[in-house]
């Protein structure tokens, strides 16, 4: 442990947090957290808002069709690539939670296309295009996962073109 002496004639600052925590919480008796099982305390708050996922993935797409709008209407630049990236991103990360781990997976593709080219004029509009509507399509025709054929075959294919266009495309570093 560190003393006051260690610290004479340093640089350290102790920050006091602003709201004591423990203040905010209710001490369980040790009978209560005998019986406290946290996992199962977290898949029962994970149900409960279960009922709101699709809402929040639809609102998600549709924030990526907006994004896609806007370069339609102004062009690929740093800035509309960036905020489609952030849209797919969050996609990407949120979907499997929210219940469509296909819409992540097309996600996680578009993401891995803008992050291996990284130039909005060497990205090719219509993949991306391609990649925002395979997304909007799976969440509205709930095809969730790969046991929909139609959205896993559109998964895969997303997936070849990318991965071939990255070949072609982007140099090979030593």
């Amino acid at each position: 442990m560190i003393s006051d002496d260690d610290l004479q004639g340093s640089d350290v600052e102790f920050v006091e947090p602003p709201t004591d925590l423990r203040k905010k919480v209710r001490v369980m008796s040790p009978r209560e957290a005998a019986k406290f099982d946290p996992v199962k305390a977290a898949e029962a708050a994970l149900e409960r808002l279960s009922v709101q996922f699709d809402g929040w993935m639809h609102r998600e797409t549709e924030q990526l069709f907006a994004d896609w709008s806007i370069i339609e209407a102004e062009g690929l630049n740093e800035s509309t690539l960036a905020q489609l990236y952030n849209t797919s991103h969050n996609v990407k990360g949120q979907a499997p939670t929210l219940g469509y781990p296909l819409a992540g997976a097309v996600a996680a593709s578009l993401c891995h296309l803008v992050e291996a080219v990284n130039t909005p004029e060497h990205l090719p509009l219509t993949l991306l295009r391609q990649h925002v509507d395979a997304i909007r399509a799976i969440v509205a025709e709930e095809a969730r996962d790969e046991a929909n054929p139609t959205g896993a075959a559109l998964l895969h294919k997303l997936q070849d073109v990318t991965q071939d266009y990255i070949e072609r495309t982007v140099p090979v570093r030593d």
